[in-house]
């Protein structure tokens, strides 16, 4: 699964990175603030920009909230205040960011999913369902498509509407081992894990690794060794990512039968030791926070 609004995940350049911030900026309003504060609070992101190419994220940030403090009403800062913030996992300055945008454009149907967003990262799990679902409100296409309230219903333990979102995803989406992961994961409080098994979604395409072998443990023929041997192998580059990936589902699976000890060990391993910059690596951490898990970050 990828996140559908990333801020600066791997591999992004920062410079680029701005410029689509910038477009996504106009698009949601632009600059909305008189004529007065415009100009200076444009200069205040011009520097902003300079800044967060720089690498320097917090300077950045300072101008930003700086740009906002002049011009309340400009929803661009305020768009770039909020994803700066989440980044640096201010998830509350983010979500009172976005509540500014939608005081003023009650309509932006994707400032409830960023919104929605840093609502489950700060561990709010129904309040970013009720964001989730304005922007589904606003945008009914988008339903199908919305894995991340799929998730947030798994945590809010609605699984039946879980077990629906997942089974939906799956018309476009058909070839992701983790959607047929969470919706194996709804299906066992409902209907146990026979039941489960016996209804796990079949998906022949997912070509990252180790989702093949992950798959095959769900449905009862595969073996944690073997996610872990496959998470192992291959380029060094994206065994951070892999190895996050077999501890995650591993640590789901381990919860699914109802071994607690062994879904916290695999959880906190996917934290602490193979940390990733995605809304996955989010799910891990808000998992092990729910669950009452130590659990210690830095921005």
């Amino acid at each position: 699964m990828e996140e559908a609004f990333k801020f600066n995940g791997p591999g992004a350049r920062r410079d680029s990175m701005w410029r689509r911030l910038m477009v996504t900026g106009v698009l949601l309003g632009g600059l909305a603030g008189s004529g007065f504060a415009q100009k200076p609070a444009d200069d205040l992101l011009k520097n902003a920009q300079a800044a967060f190419e720089r690498g320097q994220s917090q300077e950045a940030l300072k101008l930003v909230r700086q740009a906002v403090e002049v011009d309340p009403a400009n929803t661009q800062a305020l768009y770039f205040s909020g994803r700066l913030r989440e980044s640096l996992h201010d998830y509350e300055g983010a979500i009172e960011d976005f509540g500014a945008m939608l005081k003023l454009q009650p309509g932006a149907a994707t400032v409830y999913q960023l919104r929605g967003g840093a609502h489950f990262k700060a561990g709010q799990i129904r309040e970013s369902i009720v964001d989730f679902d304005k922007e589904i409100e606003l945008v009914p296409g988008r339903a199908p498509h919305h894995w991340q309230r799929g998730i947030s219903y798994y945590y809010a333990k609605e699984f039946e509407k879980g077990r629906r979102q997942f089974e939906e995803h799956r018309a476009v989406n058909p070839n992701d081992v983790e959607n047929a992961v969470w919706h194996f994961l709804c299906v066992v409080p409902i209907s146990g894990v026979a039941k489960a098994r016996e209804v796990l979604i079949p998906v022949s395409g997912d070509t990252r690794v180790p989702m093949r072998q992950i798959h095959d443990l769900f449905a009862g023929k595969g073996s944690a060794e073997a996610v872990l041997e496959a998470a192992g192998e291959g380029a060094p580059g994206g065994r951070v990512d892999r190895m996050f990936y077999a501890h995650l589902y591993l640590g789901l699976y381990e919860e699914a039968l109802g071994n607690a000890e062994k879904c916290r060990e695999h959880l906190l391993k996917s934290v602490r030791d193979f940390p990733t910059a995605h809304y996955m690596g989010d799910v891990a951490r808000v998992h092990s926070k729910l669950r009452g898990y130590a659990v210690t970050e830095s921005p």
